[in-house]
Order: structure tokens, then sequence, then C-alpha cells
């Protein structure tokens, strides 16, 4: 498996700049992705100073508190930031975990936690985020709230999300970090990134061992 080892300050500022602008798709010849800085080029990012799991309380798709360092702790845990609306990194990542997920045993599938966090919760109403997960996966667990505890959140993890915007079309656009942590069920702490070019094939060889705290 590709992997690199980063030391913090540098992943920071590396994720910081990898953000994902995101518009409505309505016209498909109009670019909808643009990274300002590509840190992807590996799938699995080992850290060596691990991010520490983020303080966040929010509302799940069935409208109830859901306090994510008590809900996952002890379990391996996979975040992502993104939004219903995205047209194209946010449905592709989260697509490939749960294909990745699927060739796990029962056992596995049931004690990873895959947490998918709105960054335009206007829109992303937790009835909302519900059925666009349905479609994906129901297990996993969708997020929304605040924006500006979300965004809070996501920062804490070195990634960058702007409130979403209209572009000079009138389409809704937001701009975010497409990085999915991995975190550990040994230590809760956030050990490895992917970055969007992280596929299927990736995620399926990593699982196994993210799921027992081992590096890919």
């Amino acid at each position: 498996m590709r992997k690199k080892t980063f030391a913090m300050a540098a992943l920071l500022a590396a994720a910081t700049l990898t953000l994902s602008a995101c518009g409505s798709g309505a016209d498909s010849d109009k670019p909808v992705t643009v990274v300002s800085e590509d840190t992807s080029q590996q799938a699995a990012t080992v850290l060596d100073k691990p991010f520490e799991k983020p303080d966040l309380v929010l509302t799940d798709t069935q409208g109830k508190k859901y306090d994510l360092r008590e809900q996952t702790a002890g379990k391996p845990t996979l975040i992502y930031f993104g939004y219903t609306h995205c047209p194209d990194v946010c449905p592709l990542t989260m697509n490939n975990v749960a294909v990745a997920k699927k060739q796990l045993p029962q056992a596995e599938q049931d004690k990873l936690r895959v947490v998918f966090v709105s960054t335009d919760p206007e829109r992303d109403t937790p009835a909302a985020l519900g059925k666009w997960l349905k479609g994906i996966d129901p297990q996993i667990v969708g997020l929304t709230g605040e924006f500006d505890t979300i965004q809070a959140g996501a920062r804490t993890l070195g990634i960058s999300i702007d409130p979403p915007t209209k572009d000079k079309d009138g389409e809704i656009v937001s701009t975010h970090g497409t990085q999915v942590v991995a975190f550990s069920p040994k230590s809760d702490a956030g050990y490895v990134l992917y970055g969007e070019d992280a596929t299927v094939d990736d995620y399926t060889k990593d699982l196994p061992k993210l799921i027992k705290g081992e590096n890919p």
C-alpha cells in the first residue's frame, strides 16, 4: 500500500490547502471540483502525530443528539466532511468506502463506524441526509448541526470548510477539504489520512487493518 509519514506541521498546512469546490452540477461542461494543491498521490498517509477525535455533539439522521466521542469510543471510525448536493467527490468517496466495507465479514462491518458530517447543514436536514445516505449505505452515520460547530470540529483535523456560497451563475458552492480520517479503536486517535484519489481497492485492502488499529 502506498503510504507516507508526514510531520504534523507540514500535514496541517497541506490539509488546509486541499479544498474541493463543489457546485450543483447543473452544467456538466463546467468543472465542479477545484483542488488548490494535490496532496493525495498516496492513498494512505500514516501520521506521526495522530489527531485527537473532535469533540462534536451534533444531530443524527433520526433527529437525535449524537456525541461523536462517546458514540465511537473504542470503535474503528472513518470521518468525512461533505454535503449531499455535491455532484462528484462526496458521493464517490462515500460509495468507495461503502463498497469496500461490504467486502468485510459481517462482524467487522458491525464494528466499523463511518461518519459523514455535513458541510452544508442548512440544506442537509436530518431527513435529507438520511435519505441520501440510505442510497449509499444505511449504516453510515450522518450528522448535521450548526455550521460554526462543524467548521470548528473539522479544523481540529486540519480540514478547512467554508460556508456555502452562490457562484456567478447562482449555483450553491461548498468548499471543503476532501480527506477521510481513520481513527484507531485502540487509542481513538486519527492516525491515517486518505485523499480523494483513494480507490475502492485502497479501502478494501486497508479496512481489515484499520479495524484492528494497525497501520495500512
